[in-house]
């Protein structure tokens, strides 16, 4: 009795014989499938342009996004802070100590706009050729304090005149007039009625005063002009 394979044998060797197209059909395709898988497993360097199990293509890298560009934010405009105004008489007060420097002021720092500052401003107007309004201001402050002109030297103030007897009694003098006129009226002389105390004059009062008993001095006291006004009985002035 055959065994188990040798009966299998036989039955395929039947199923040949019986099929030997189909047979020879399915032979051809298993050779060339393991001719492809052999192809593509062992004899190809790179990748079938075909490959029979498909792959996934790897994923493109993703760039990290870059950040949005902020806009800078603007810059505030600078704020300008006006300083609140002074008090006028601290301005006043500045006005006169430049002009005191310059030498067209010279009164009391006062704060005061009085006539003196007035006109010491306008002497500096003046003398600078500046074209500012006279008023306290601080525009004109400024001017002041930058400019570089100085009061022109003033001229210096008359002597007062001296005390001089002699050229008191030689001057015209209407008490003068008024003796040599009650003098000439008494018959004390022939006297002109100048003004100047002359010699006859004195001569005159010397006279007058020794018949009167007073003081011989000669000159036109107050006691020889009460003395001859009594006589006119009028005022001799």
């Amino acid at each position: 009795m055959p065994s188990k394979r040798a009966a299998e044998f036989l039955d395929t060797a039947g199923l040949i014989a019986r099929y030997p197209r189909e047979v020879v059909a399915v032979v051809t395709a298993g050779v060339a499938t393991l001719a492809i898988f052999a192809n593509a497993l062992f004899l190809q360097n790179g990748p079938h342009p075909a490959p029979i199990f498909g792959h996934r293509a790897p994923a493109p890298a993703v760039k990290p996004a870059l950040p949005a560009t902020v806009a800078p934010l603007p810059m505030p405009a600078p704020q300008i802070v006006t300083p609140p105004a002074r008090p006028r008489g601290q301005v006043v007060t500045d006005i006169q100590r430049e002009l005191a420097k310059r030498g067209f002021y010279d009164g009391t720092l006062d704060g005061v706009w009085g006539a003196q500052t007035d006109a010491a401003a306008r002497d500096f107007v003046q003398a600078s050729g500046s074209k500012n309004s006279v008023e306290a201001s601080e525009e004109m402050l400024r001017t002041i304090a930058a400019s570089k002109i100085k009061a022109p030297a003033k001229a210096a103030p008359p002597e007062p005149p001296r005390n001089d007897p002699i050229a008191q009694l030689l001057a015209p003098d209407k008490r003068v007039a008024g003796i040599q006129r009650a003098l000439a009226e008494f018959g004390y002389g022939q006297i002109r009625p100048t003004g100047q105390l002359n010699q006859d004059t004195v001569d005159a009062i010397r006279r007058f005063e020794a018949e009167r008993k007073m003081p011989v001095t000669g000159l036109p006291s107050e006691q020889l002009v009460r003395a001859l006004a009594a006589m006119t009985g009028h005022a001799l002035e």
